[in-house]
Formats: structure tokens, sequence, C-alpha cells
């Protein structure tokens, strides 16, 4: 890897600020190759072994997590009166991490998150038309006409500056009345979306006596553009979970609010997005 100042080194991977890490240094605290080290400009590279107060701090260029993120998280960096999705990665060791894309405060699923800026431009590239596939359940019933509109494209804008969507893809994969919707035995949806739904119903004025359940596939990421789809059609989303972006497919052994590192296949068949 390319040679780093030691105080840059450790200011990446999260030891502390520009200015804490110099404090550290120049009190003797860092050893690089078991030598204590007092200039903050020293050279370093991730073949050495650099140690802040005893505990080893190796270096990595690149992160990538796969979060299922929850509601009442913000997709953001930083954010000062909510949590971030990046607050959720615990172990991460930089302090570059930024999540690919954005997901609303009161949507759910999958969210990558990593520091390699080549790679989240190449997935959001409007150029590149990578597929977002989205879990959607929506107040009332469906028509095959607002379905086939949905693929088609719909202007979810206004008449005076319309803004039309690119084409989609939209499998239903049920219409249900209220009582076949919150039934127990209804295996699309389970008690917690239930649960979620009714109360985005209750807030909403919008027809809660059938539900719509479908998935929903975009190329591309306009602002609360399922929703704003969904609407253009008459509906209203009551509950929005992203599946997939890419090849890139949310694990189901993860739990809200739970991440992993991506594997060493996930990462090399992003990069041929």
């Amino acid at each position: 890897m390319t040679m780093l100042r030691l105080d840059k080194y450790l200011t990446d991977m999260g030891v502390g600020t520009r200015s804490e890490v110099k404090v550290k240094i120049r009190k003797g605290q860092v050893t690089v190759n078991q030598c204590v080290v007092k200039k903050p400009d020293s050279k370093v590279s991730g073949l050495d072994v650099i140690t802040v107060e005893g505990q080893t701090v190796g270096y990595v260029d690149f992160e990538y997590y796969m979060l299922n993120k929850p509601q009442g998280v913000v997709s953001a960096t930083v954010d000062d009166s909510n949590q971030t999705v990046v607050d959720l990665v615990r172990e991460k060791k930089r302090k570059d991490l930024f999540p690919v894309g954005r997901l609303d405060k009161d949507t759910e699923g999958l969210l990558l998150i990593t520091n390699d800026g080549t790679l989240s431009h190449r997935l959001l590239s409007p150029k590149r038309h990578v597929g977002k596939c989205y879990f959607v359940v929506a107040a009332g019933v469906l028509s095959e006409r607002a379905v086939t509109q949905l693929e088609e494209g719909v202007n979810i804008g206004t008449r005076e500056q319309e803004e039309w969507t690119n084409t989609a893809k939209c499998q239903m994969l049920a219409r249900l009345s209220r009582e076949e919707f919150y039934h127990e035995d209804n295996v699309l949806c389970d008690a917690r979306v239930r649960e979620i739904v009714r109360a985005c119903a209750m807030g909403q004025e919008c027809d809660t006596e059938s539900f719509s359940v479908l998935k929903l596939t975009i190329i591309e990421g306009k602002y609360h553009q399922v929703k704003r789809m969904l609407q253009a059609v008459g509906s209203q989303v009551l509950y929005l979970k992203r599946l997939s972006m890419g090849t890139l497919v949310l694990d189901d052994a993860l739990q809200e609010g739970e991440y992993r590192h991506l594997t060493n296949e996930e990462i090399a068949s992003l990069t041929k997005e």
C-alpha cells in the first residue's frame, strides 16, 4: 500500500481526530514495529505493526457492510437528532463510511455501507440502470391497469412540471381484503409488518379495507420514488422494504438493525455491475 503519515493512518482507522492522534503520538502511546514513535509525520504502511496504548491497529483501505436498516434510523453519516445507519455499524475500522444511496426514515431493508466511492458511483449512476427491488404493502386494490402504468412509467411530478419514471418491473403478490391481510395465516406479511401497516394506515386518509402486496423493481433513485409512484396510480405505500440492489440481496438471517461484512464474492459481483 502507499506510505501514509502515522497520524493520518490512525485517524483513518478511527483512533481519534487528527489533533487527538497527534497528542497520543507525542506522549509516546504509539509504537511502530515495537518501537515508540513520537513524530506524527512518520511514514508507515499496512505492513507495519502499529499499536496505540498496547492495542494493535490494523489498516484497511475499504470496508463493505450489508445492513438491514430498521425504521426510525436516517440514511446519513451524521445527524444531530437521529441515529444514523453508520452509527449501527459498531465494528467499523474506518471513519469515512457512508450509505450507498438513501432509504427513507420509515423504510427498512438492504443498505450498503462502505467507503468505496468508485463502487458507490457505479451502483448509483443513472446510466448503469442498476435495479433496486422493494417489497411493498399498498393501500387499496391495484388494478391491472395500475400495474401496467407502474411498469411503463408514471408522472410523479405535477401537470405543470412533469417528472416521468423509467420503466420498472411490478410483480403483484396478492390483493387481500382487510380480514385476509390481518389474518395470522397471511404468510406474505408477518405480525410485525401487519402492526406497522395498521399504525401507518391510522395516520393516513386512504383505503384500508383492502391491500395490495407487491414487489417493485426500479432502475433509478428519485426522491421518495416508490411512494410517489404508488400515489400516481391512486394508492399509498403503508410499508416499504428494500430487498436487493443489483446482485446484492438482503441476507434473510439479518434482523432489523443487524449487519455483516460483504463476502468476497458479493464484492466481486457488485464491481461488475
